[in-house]
């Protein structure tokens, strides 16, 4: 017969003053700090680049309207491009959450499994 580990320890649900302690941790405020060094550059990028395209839309007619290659004109390629856009920013963003922030969330709810911050709240009162 094969043996089982048994069963891991159910810890209980965490409080609030924990999730206030681990708010305020270095892993949480350097998570923080990496997916906003992301998201606002791209969010920002996005934007102008819709906004751009939107506006061309609206003003400049003729040069959306130029023909590429038979019936396809730069209006139809930089509507397509949004698009790859989209994927482009998800693709990365799915690579850069693996890279960098899935490594400092699992040690974030390994402090939790932990009691890390458990801890530090009994030590506060």
């Amino acid at each position: 017969m094969s043996e089982q580990a048994p069963p891991p320890t159910e810890r209980p649900q965490p409080t609030p003053e924990e999730f206030l302690i681990a708010q305020a941790s270095p892993e949480f405020t350097d998570l923080r700090r990496t997916l906003l060094r992301f998201i606002v550059p791209m969010s920002v990028f996005f934007l102008v680049w819709y906004a751009v395209y939107v506006l061309l839309g609206a003003f400049a007619h003729d040069f959306m309207a130029t023909e590429v290659w038979g019936n396809i004109n730069l209006g139809l390629i930089l509507g397509l491009l949004q698009f790859v856009t989209t994927f482009a920013i998800t693709a990365a963003y799915v690579k850069f959450s693996g890279r960098d922030l899935d490594p400092t969330a699992e040690q974030i709810r390994q402090n939790f499994a932990n009691g890390v911050y458990a801890d530090t709240a009994e030590e506060i009162r």
